[in-house]
């Protein structure tokens, strides 16, 4: 099959792709809140048109996934992944993962992936480890005001909010000069909206409120952590910078004016940088 459904242990049922030749090695794409496996769609063809097996899945509660009201947390998230991976029974896996995507890769590699010998790399790209929020022990982290923020839109009008943040800081699209492009915004949307509002809302505590820094230190396969300076959504200084840091394996680059969607708007950049790291 080139696409399915997997059931997992509470009975949520996980929409996942899985494209290319079966004997091939996998890359596995995790993505960002509150999208779906679509948001892949240019990396996915860009890795099948290389060789490669590619496998994508809508976290529970996103795209075609059930719309659940419980279990929307990193930790479920990663067990869930967990759930294809087995499913699917993918061995030496590439994980790539983007924003809350990333928080999702870093768990699972972490959790399960090395555990069971699964894992070859990760990438973590624009991901939200080790901790969004500012806290005591994370003073330069984003203060939880803005989150609140975030969920007052989604639960006033997730329409208008899908709209402004993808036609706003996500791309970069408010920047001078930047080149917007009205199919990317309508994607993003048309994303965003298929999912359920409440697992999205839930989704906001399990990205921004979610300890990592075990989970990073724990990786020990090779990691290449990929950011943009010009990151509206996630400040660089408080994730890819930490993140390489942490994880004892890592190869770090910083993209200079890149944006939070950089793997959209700068697809012909990213991905042969994430070609080569998955070749190397």
């Amino acid at each position: 099959m080139s696409s399915g459904f997997v059931k997992t242990a509470d009975g949520t049922e996980i929409y996942f792709k899985d494209w290319g030749p079966k004997d091939a090695q996998p890359i596995h794409f995790h993505h960002g809140w509150p999208l779906s496996a679509d948001d892949w769609d240019t990396q996915l063809l860009f890795f099948l048109a290389n060789g490669y097996r590619v496998v994508a899945h809508d976290r529970r509660g996103h795209g075609r996934s059930t719309q659940v009201d419980t279990g929307n947390t990193m930790d479920r998230y990663a067990a869930d992944a967990s759930a294809v991976v087995e499913h699917l029974d993918l061995r030496n896996v590439v994980h790539i993962g983007h924003s809350t995507g990333g928080g999702e890769v870093a768990r699972y590699v972490a959790r399960y992936g090395q555990p069971q010998g699964r894992v070859a790399k990760a990438v973590l790209v624009s991901s939200v480890p080790p901790l969004m929020l500012k806290t005591a022990s994370n003073p330069e982290g984003t203060p939880l005001s803005v989150f609140d923020g975030f969920r007052e839109a989604l639960a006033a009008n997730r329409s208008q909010f899908y709209l402004d943040v993808a036609s706003g800081p996500f791309y970069g699209f408010n920047r001078p000069g930047a080149k917007v492009s009205q199919g990317v915004i309508l994607n993003w949307w048309r994303q965003g909206m298929m999912g359920g509002a409440i697992a999205q809302y839930q989704g906001i505590k399990a990205f921004s409120e979610t300890d990592q820094t075990d989970d990073l230190k724990a990786i020990t396969v090779p990691t290449l952590v990929l950011q943009g300076d010009d990151d509206q959504v996630v400040p660089y200084k408080d994730a890819a910078l930490l993140q390489a840091k942490l994880i004892r394996n890592s190869t770090l680059k910083i993209y200079p004016g890149f944006p939070h969607g950089m793997l959209t708007t700068h697809a012909e950049v990213i991905n042969p940088d994430l070609l080569a790291f998955v070749k190397a």
